[in-house]
């Protein structure tokens, strides 16, 4: 049996051509997917690698220069007053007059809607029901995410688009948020989140797509997108050789079948599907030889470590 899914994304180009320039800049570059409904899908990436020019045209706010987006199987541009009643969008910033107090932006937003939630309830998820009479421009940055929220969720969406939602956020209201989007998950809301928080993605996402210089380098599960990348065991040895080994240290050094091992120096790096296993014949040739493993570490196959290499930061050696 086949769903239909809730957002498709296939072959899309997008491109901004200058009004001064000949010179055009393409920000995606032929990127496909399909965000299942109930699913939350994370789309990451660095700044500027096509995620909110992406997002634009999901949301119905731009035209593809090329390729086709459906939303609930519709054309979010022409469609868009069909399509817009099931969207909650959060913006990157939301841009929210701020000589307008907390209670009357809802207000004016909900009249924006054709079925609105009660607005004390949806102020109260997002912790805002104490601010009502307060200004939109006096609130905390933080505030005003959380009210940006408000109105993404005020026509009770079926579909929620998050551009960076808890950026600015402390970390117990980043808590409390992912909290609220773990509830509407639940109730099988559909969700596109875009973050700069690794562990907000490993939270929330179902599945995951990294964009780089507009493509997505890779998408999948989080475990599979960990998987690509193996576990990493780091350490660095003494100049000399092991004390009372009475052998050069390359002679002694145990073998890890099947793991990439690789040196620089005093620094190695071990590479490998099988953490556990390898960090114990390390840690026992060592004890065994007397040798001290200066600035270990053992690190789990994990986001961060495909992100940084897509991204071009991985530091690790």
């Amino acid at each position: 049996m086949t769903t239909t899914p809730a957002i498709s994304v296939q072959d899309l180009t997008r491109t901004y051509q200058s009004k001064k320039k000949k010179d055009a800049y393409t920000a995606v570059k032929g990127v496909s997917f399909d965000v299942r409904p109930g699913e939350v899908y994370g789309l990451l990436g660095t700044n500027g690698a096509g995620k909110t020019s992406t997002l634009e045209i999901v949301e119905g706010l731009a035209a593809p220069t090329n390729g086709t987006v459906r939303v609930l199987d519709k054309d979010p541009v022409a469609a868009r007053a069909q399509i817009r009643p099931e969207l909650g969008i959060m913006l990157q910033s939301g841009g929210l007059p701020k000589e307008l107090t907390v209670s009357e932006t809802m207000r004016m937003w909900a009249g924006t809607c054709s079925t609105p939630l009660p607005v004390d309830d949806v102020l109260g998820e997002v912790d805002l029901n104490h601010r009502t009479d307060v200004r939109v421009g006096s609130l905390s940055g933080g505030e005003q995410r959380r009210l940006d929220l408000a109105c993404a969720l005020l026509n009770d969406p079926s579909i929620i688009i998050l551009d960076e939602p808890t950026t600015g956020l402390d970390p117990e209201s980043r808590s409390r948020t992912w909290e609220l989007l773990a509830t509407l998950k639940n109730r099988g809301v559909t969700m596109i989140l875009t973050t700069h928080y690794l562990e907000e993605a490993e939270r929330l996402a179902d599945r995951i797509a990294i964009m780089n210089n507009g493509v997505i380098a890779v998408e999948g599960r989080l475990d599979e997108l960990a998987a690509t990348e193996g576990a990493e065991i780091s350490f660095t040895l003494p100049q000399s050789g092991a004390a009372g080994s009475g052998g050069r240290m390359q002679d002694i050094f145990p073998s890890f079948p099947g793991a990439q091992v690789t040196r620089d120096g005093e620094q190695l790096r071990i590479e490998t599907s099988r953490l556990q296993e390898d960090t114990h014949r390390l840690l026992d040739w060592a004890a065994t030889n007397n040798v001290s493993l200066g600035h270990f570490s053992a690190r789990p196959a994990s986001l961060e470590r495909v992100f940084s290499k897509i991204a071009g930061t991985d530091t690790s050696v």
